[in-house]
C-alpha cells in the first residue's frame, strides 16, 4: 500500500520550490554589478553597429 499524503502540504511545496527556481533565476538576471550592465550594454551596441553596417541596401525608395 502506498504511502498517505496530504496533498495540500505536496502542492504548497511543489509552489515553494518552483518560486525558488524562479528567484534564482532572478538573481542571476538582476543581480548584476553596474559595470556589468554597462559592459553588456556596451557589447549590445556594438552589434547592433556591426548588424547595421552588415545590412544591404536595394537602392530604391518605396
Amino acid at each position: 500500500m502506498g504511502d498517505i499524503i496530504n496533498l495540500n502540504k505536496a502542492r504548497k511545496r511543489k509552489t515553494r520550490e518552483q518560486a525558488e527556481i524562479q528567484a534564482a533565476a532572478n538573481r542571476a538576471r538582476h543581480g548584476r554589478t553596474k559595470a556589468e550592465k554597462q559592459r553588456d550594454a556596451a557589447l549590445a551596441e556594438l552589434e547592433r553597429e556591426r548588424l547595421d553596417r552588415l545590412k544591404r541596401d536595394d537602392g530604391g525608395e518605396d
